[in-house]
């Protein structure tokens, strides 16, 4: 038992790294790809790779001949738009204006966001007086971080300023799309997910060849980051994510979320040399203090 915990937190730390470092992953690809590029070819790879790793355990992709089949693809149709297609889309085109550090930072953001949704849409999940005064605390946090007394001076138009909110709608998305995953039928969540890397390869590759067209020979950095992206942030990462949840459950899982921004951060400054201004620090400690108050009881329930 005390192995198996072990296992459970050296996969968590490991995922926490693999999505931490894939902003740097996206600052590097971005010296090659347009960032709807980025987004096609790290979903096609993960598909390709998932799928194949599915079909290898026996599960497959999800039926299409019955109804509760039908209903998971359905469920992965939003996954694939709100966890994969829009987001990653949408973070590769805001890292052009913003720092590898801030994007992670604003990925603190999503756990904080699905608090709201559960409570309308997930039974049992209703919002207690700890966890909405740890919404509340988080909430000032993103206040800071998107920093609106900057975005007032210069009337919403620094595109520096629409990259920021611009991160924070790709949290948002991501915190829908976990409600629809949560919501989608038992089955083997290994055909779940690559039916909807599947889905949003499908929608992600033309929109890229129209708007991107076909990209130029890429230098080297740009290529090992896109490579990156594919196999371990969307691929590698999938995979330990199912067997976490597997083992350790949901709630364990979403500890991970306190991770990403940190190590989304140091690996910024380390590797790239970015550097953070105060608020943004400042911003981080408020969100992730929010989630602690709201999800106390996952702490002390861990394994």
């Amino acid at each position: 038992m005390r192995n198996q915990a072990a296992i459970n937190w050296i996969l968590l730390l490991l995922l926490g790294l693999i999505w931490g470092s894939s902003f740097l992953a996206v600052s590097k690809a971005l010296t090659g790809f347009g960032p709807i590029t980025i987004a096609a070819i790290r979903v096609g790879i993960a598909a390709v790779t998932l799928t194949g790793i599915s079909f290898f355990m026996g599960h497959g992709l999800p039926s299409t001949s019955d109804t509760t089949g039908r209903k998971i693809w359905r469920h992965a149709f939003g996954m694939a738009i709100f966890t994969n297609a829009i987001p990653f889309s949408l973070l590769s085109w805001a890292q052009i204006h913003v720092s590898s550090g801030y994007a992670g930072i604003t990925m603190a953001v999503v756990p904080l966001l699905v608090l709201p949704l559960s409570h309308f849409f997930i039974p049992g999940e209703r919002l207690s007086r700890q966890k909405t005064l740890g919404f509340g605390v988080g909430f000032i946090g993103v206040i800071v971080l998107i920093g609106p007394a900057q975005i007032l001076q210069s009337g919403g138009s620094d595109i520096a300023n629409i990259a920021r909110i611009i991160c924070v709608i790709a949290s948002c998305c991501y915190a829908v799309g976990s409600i629809i995953t949560r919501l989608a039928p038992n089955g083997p969540q290994m055909a779940f997910s690559s039916a909807a890397l599947i889905l949003a390869a499908a929608m992600l590759i033309p929109v890229a060849l129209i708007v991107e067209g076909v990209p130029n020979a890429p230098n080297q950095a740009a290529l090992l980051g896109l490579l990156y992206l594919g196999f371990f942030p969307t691929a590698l990462a999938t995979v330990v994510l199912v067997y976490v949840i597997k083992a350790a459950g949901p709630p364990f899982l979403s500890l991970v979320n306190y991770q990403v921004p940190v190590w989304a951060v140091v690996i910024g400054m380390v590797v790239l040399n970015e550097t953070l201004p105060g608020q943004f620090v400042w911003a981080l400690g408020l969100i992730l203090v929010g989630l602690g108050v709201s999800q106390d009881k996952i702490w002390r329930s861990q394994p």
